[in-house]
């Protein structure tokens, strides 16, 4: 696939992009919070890809949109395969010929005002390409959305869950604290950004050999690598539903295994950035966390916090890091 395409002709100002997997109901709650945001924008248009849901969720959204009459601007596509969410972002933002995207989960809502602020943002600073709002869930609480980037120095805190650690290597730990002003982050969440054409055109498209999880941040990487920036803007904002729409997070919630295309992005997103040799020492690193963990969980009072058979799957999704197929759509 190509980069955002290119023609002679006007583009529109905002093309927003939702991905729809088995989730037509907070789809439509999403594209209800996007309505007025979208209004005052002139030719702006949303992109409904359905990744090959086999329900009725094409069939429930077309109907809802045609009874609220948002056909004008909403449009439903069907891919014929569920590739994931990078698959279905870019099928979208090839669909259509604007100057800014906006990528947006199906399980977001985006509060009053996100949108303009986030297109002020991008006026504000041309080079920036990619946006992100201050997340937040359901309830208000503030939700973590632009990090440092992942490397084996972090895997290995990841894996000790030790606060002596962690504040003595702090430069490795991942999450960034909540801040009131502008900011730039190694990358952010693309739970929803707005990402530039121009961006784009230079940066191509998402890397689909990603199902789903650590193509943001392996994306953020690209565009940084083209001297392009990512920025945190948290002035514009919006409630994620997080993992309503996957079943990564509520496994991890209850230390249940993951899904087996969590760990195969995984091993894509070390060996991409650090080589294959990363890979293992990230694997490495975080098996050093590990023995850290498991002694104070042997004999002190520290309780498990990692999934079940992590460690194996670890290392089982790192034999062929960078094959070039996706794993199947049964694996969301």
């Amino acid at each position: 696939m190509t980069s955002a395409p290119t023609t002679g002709s006007s583009l529109s100002p905002l093309a927003v992009v939702v991905v729809n997997y088995r989730t037509p109901q907070l789809t439509l709650q999403c594209l209800d919070s996007l309505a007025p945001e979208l209004q005052p924008i002139g030719g702006s248009r949303c992109i409904v890809v359905d990744n090959a849901s086999g329900d009725d969720s094409v069939s429930t959204l077309r109907q809802e949109i045609q009874r609220r009459r948002w056909q004008h601007w909403v449009q439903v596509m069907e891919s014929k395969r569920n590739g994931g969410f990078s698959a279905g972002n870019n099928q979208g933002i090839h669909s259509f010929h604007a100057e800014h995207y906006l990528l947006v989960n199906s399980d977001v809502v985006v509060q009053q005002g996100c949108v303009a602020a986030l297109l002020e943002a991008s006026l504000r600073h041309p080079g920036a390409g990619a946006i992100g709002p201050r997340l937040m869930y359901p309830d208000r609480a503030l939700h973590h959305s632009c990090y440092r980037f992942m490397s084996p120095g972090s895997e290995f805190l990841r894996a000790a869950a030790t606060g002596p650690l962690s504040r003595w290597l702090s430069r490795w730990v991942t999450t960034l604290p909540h801040l009131e002003t502008p900011t730039e982050p190694d990358w952010t969440s693309f739970a929803c950004v707005l990402l530039k054409r121009a961006a784009l055109q230079e940066a191509g498209p998402l890397d689909e050999s990603f199902f789903l999880y650590f193509e943001d941040q392996d994306y953020c990487r690209t565009l940084r690598a083209r001297g392009w920036s990512v920025l945190h803007w948290p002035s514009a904002r919006a409630v994620h539903h997080a993992g309503a729409s996957g079943t990564v997070r509520q496994a991890t919630a209850r230390r249940d295994r993951r899904p087996r295309y969590y760990y195969a992005s995984r091993s894509r997103y070390f060996a991409k950035s650090f080589g294959t040799t990363g890979l293992w020492r990230a694997n490495l690193s975080w098996a050093c966390g590990r023995a850290i963990s498991w002694l104070r969980e042997t004999f002190g009072q520290k309780q498990p916090h990692l999934c079940h058979r992590e460690g194996w799957d670890l290392w089982t999704h790192g034999l062929a890091p960078l094959s070039p197929h996706p794993p199947g759509e049964d694996q969301q």
